[in-house]
Order: C-alpha cells, then sequence, then structure tokens
C-alpha cells in the first residue's frame, strides 16, 4: 500500500513538473508581445534600396509615428497571416515528411543503418565530429541552414542505432549549421550581405573568422559528444527518453528481420545520395532554393517508391502520412510567425533598435562592443532572417560603431554572432521549429538542454570581440 502511495506520488510530481507545450510557450510570447504594443510608442527610420538592391534603413532618419496597437481581434489573424508568410518552409515541411516516409516504407534506409552500425561497431563516437564538422562547413560557407531539414530525417535513425538519443541527431545537423552559420567566414547570406551594406570589402577578414569558426564547432562538438557518451551510457539521462524508446522499438522490428540488404536497396540508397549531390551543387552553383529542394526530394521519393515496388496506392498512403505528421510543427511555424508579424504591425521594431542604439553611443568602445551584442540577439528574436536583420541593423550600428571606435568589421561579425547562435533556441526561427518536429522534440526540453551551450557560446562570442579589440581587427 504504501508502495502505491509512493508512486502515485512520484507521478503526480511529474505531473506537475510537466514542462509546457511549445504552443502554450509561444502563445505567451504573442500575449507578452501584444501587451507591449500598447506600451512602447510607434516608430520608423526612413529605407532606400542600395546598390546592392538591398532595401535597408536611412541612419539617422528615425521618427515616431502613430503607435498601432495590436487588439485581440488583430492578435487572432496574426497565426493565419505567419502560416500564410510561412507557407514556403511549410509546404518544404509537407513534402519531405512524404518522400521520407515513402523511402522508409522501403526499409532501404533501414539496413543501410545496419550496415553502417557494424562498420562503426565499438567506436560510434567517431561519427559525432565527423558529422558535425562537414554540417558546420556547410552552414559557413554557403550558409546551409534550411537544408538541415531534410538531413535530421535521414540521420536521425542512424543516431538512434548507434545507442544516441534524438537530440544529438539535431546536434550534429541543425545544431552543426547553425554554428558555422553564426561564426561563418564566407556565409553570402550574413558575411556577405553585411559586409557589403556595412561598406566592408567582401569576404575580407577572413583569416580571423576561420579561427573563430573552427573554435566554435569545437566547442560545440565537444560539448554534444560529451553529452553523447553520458547518455550512450545511461539512455535514462535523456530528456526524450520515452519518446525515443517508440522509435528504438521500430529499429527492433527491423534488426529482428533478415536484413538482406537487396540490389532494389542499394539502388534507392545511391538515389538518395545522388539526390543530395544535386542539392548541394545546385544550392553552390545554381542558386537552389527550398522549392527546387523540395522537388528533388519528391524525385527520389517517387524513385524509391517505384525501385522498392511499392503499389502506386502503398505509396500515397505513406506520402500522406508522412506529410500528416509534419501538421503540428507547420502550425507551430505558423504561431511563431506572427510574433514577429504583431511586432511589425504595431511598428514598434524600429523603435526598440531606436533606444537600443542611442544606450550605447557614449559608451567605452569595448564595452559598447559588448552590449551590441545582446542588442543583436534581442533583434533577432523579431527578425531571424540573417540578411533582413543585416538590412535593418547595420546602415545604423556600422556608423554607430565609428563613433565609439568600433571597427566596422568587427560590427559586421557581432551581428554575426548575434543572429546566428540565438537562432537555435528562439521559438520565432522556422526552421529549429520544423526540425524539432521531424525529430519530435518538444521545443521546452530543447530549450532546457541547450541553454548551457548557448550560455557557453556567449561567453565565447565575448572572447573572440575582446580580441578583435585589442588586436584593432579592421
Amino acid at each position: 500500500m504504501e508502495l502505491a502511495q509512493i508512486k502515485l506520488k512520484e507521478k503526480s510530481k511529474k505531473q506537475k513538473m510537466q514542462m509546457p507545450h511549445t504552443l502554450v510557450i509561444i502563445a505567451v510570447i504573442i500575449a507578452i508581445v501584444a501587451v507591449a504594443t500598447y506600451i512602447i510608442p510607434g516608430g520608423a527610420y526612413e529605407t532606400t534600396v542600395n546598390e546592392s538592391g538591398k532595401t535597408v534603413v536611412v541612419n539617422g532618419t528615425f521618427k515616431y509615428i502613430q503607435s498601432q496597437p495590436q487588439n485581440i481581434f488583430n492578435v487572432l489573424q496574426a497565426p493565419i497571416q505567419g502560416i500564410v508568410e510561412g507557407a514556403e518552409i511549410i509546404a518544404f515541411l509537407f513534402i519531405v515528411g512524404g518522400a521520407f516516409n515513402v523511402i522508409s516504407k522501403t526499409k532501404a534506409i533501414d539496413f543501410g543503418i545496419l550496415r553502417v552500425v557494424e562498420i562503426f561497431k565499438g567506436k560510434e563516437i567517431l561519427v559525432l565530429p565527423i558529422l558535425i564538422f562537414m554540417f558546420s562547413l556547410g552552414g559557413a560557407t554557403f550558409g546551409m541552414s534550411e537544408e538541415s531539414v531534410a538531413f535530421i530525417a535521414i540521420l536521425l535513425p542512424l543516431i538512434l542505432a548507434l545507442g544516441y538519443d534524438s537530440i544529438v541527431a539535431m546536434c550534429v545537423t541543425y545544431l552543426a549549421c547553425n554554428l558555422g552559420f553564426s561564426s561563418a567566414m564566407l556565409n553570402p547570406f550574413t558575411v556577405g550581405i553585411g559586409q557589403s551594406i556595412a561598406e566592408v570589402p567582401l569576404y575580407s577578414g577572413v583569416e580571423y573568422r576561420t579561427i573563430t569558426w573552427f573554435i566554435t564547432t569545437l566547442v560545440g562538438c565537444a560539448f554534444v559528444m560529451i553529452y553523447a557518451m553520458k547518455v550512450k551510457k545511461n539512455p535514462k539521462l535523456s530528456p526524450v527518453f520515452e519518446s525515443d524508446q517508440i522509435k528504438r522499438e521500430k529499429l527492433k522490428d527491423i534488426q529482428s528481420e533478415s536484413a538482406e540488404f537487396t540490389t532494389s536497396h542499394k539502388i534507392i540508397v545511391l538515389s538518395l545520395f545522388i539526390g543530395i549531390g544535386i542539392i548541394v551543387y545546385g544550392v553552390l552553383k545554381l542558386g537552389f532554393w527550398i522549392p527546387e529542394i523540395a522537388g528533388i526530394f519528391l524525385a527520389v521519393g517517387l524513385v524509391s517508391g517505384i525501385v522498392g515496388k511499392l503499389a502506386p496506392n502503398e505509396m500515397a498512403s505513406a506520402f500522406t502520412e508522412g506529410a500528416k505528421d509534419m501538421i503540428g510543427a507547420a502550425i507551430l511555424i505558423g504561431f511563431a510567425r506572427s510574433i514577429m508579424i504583431i511586432a511589425q504591425n504595431a511598428n514598434i521594431i524600429d523603435t526598440i533598435l531606436f533606444n537600443l542604439s542611442n544606450a550605447i553611443g557614449h559608451l567605452p568602445s569595448l564595452i559598447a562592443a559588448y552590449i551590441m551584442l545582446p542588442i543583436q540577439m534581442f533583434i533577432n528574436f523579431f527578425v531571424n532572417s540573417g540578411s533582413g536583420q543585416a538590412a535593418l541593423t547595420m546602415p545604423i550600428l556600422a556608423p554607430l560603431g565609428d563613433l565609439v571606435g568600433i571597427s566596422r568589421q568587427l560590427t559586421v561579425l557581432i551581428y554575426q554572432l548575434g543572429d546566428g547562435f540565438s537562432n537555435a533556441m528562439f521559438p520565432t526561427s522556422g526552421v529549429l521549429i520544423a526540425c524539432l518536429g521531424i525529430a519530435g522534440i518538444p521545443y521546452g526540453k530543447w530549450l532546457k538542454w541547450i541553454i548551457p551551450l548557448q550560455i557557453i557560446l556567449f561567453i565565447c562570442s565575448l572572447g573572440f570581440i575582446t580580441v578583435a579589440t585589442l588586436i584593432g581587427w579592421a
């Protein structure tokens, strides 16, 4: 009797400590921003189109304008607008989810994973640094970010089969891309646009940026590997242990089958690698973006279904099931975008930037540089597009940096660091929410896990800023 009461108390305690649903967290943030629209006055900078054809704000043109507080009816409409504005990445989720479910029905990836597990048996930990540095390099060179959504679907079963968890799968794909994207030496979407707006020679300072990228990736890799080894030793330490158990049961079913890696399986896996190769080439050389990438995965799914001898009805059902699994993530993306929409409709983003920039105008250069970092992070909460944030903040912070003795080269680096790392924890990042949706990780659990790493990366960023200031990097 006493034992039953203890168990009941433990169960009750767990229920009380349950992490709130991602949608609940986003709804609370929406409410806070909506209230802020009644407190923060409206304001706007004038904009112009620069030589690169990019619309940027004009420094020194800020003026207060009529406030547009967002009432309850405006707030209720914002998620609809968010879903409309996020339609491209939502459609991408549906296509990728459907295509990968067709591929998974053929069992080709499952049996292929078993072969990889056999090869790395006893040295599974080596897979992690290889993947992390590979994806980080993609983020640092050609701005790989959205592409990580598809790779999670590919690598999640492999990471689980190696004895790790869904969080590690999230880290070797999305987080690795984020590390590279944030500390990039050549990323055209941050370094390229930021330097062009700040009127800094394009891709100058690449040597110092390469050092920051390597240190950042090394720190992130070490953090993930330490966690991965703990989870492998004791899987119950994982925040997603229960949900991962369901996924592992499916893997056990595959392992219990006669795992014959047939010719058709090899063709399917080969077609997947060819598709990935086309995507990488297309992004680098042909300007591929979400529609093209989705089209390639759809083609791979179709080829896989045919080669795997699935009947047309089986392929259609599998595709529909896979797309259906993405509905939750799609809804979260729309609601997360509504946070930014409410702030934009109320005309408070420029007001916030104006007052934040004024706060550092009379500070010593190093202190001002330190404060610029959280300013960029704060703005990134509302404007999580790297190029969009550059267009908003660079015309203001670059000349402001001149006044307080911060080189424009360093201002661009601060923008990179502030824009990038925080995308891995802000619910307003559509790519983050999409990746968590595919990995099956609740946002609250991910946030709790990622905060210690965010603190470490923030300290590293301050170190990069300090060294750059001391050596007069310009």
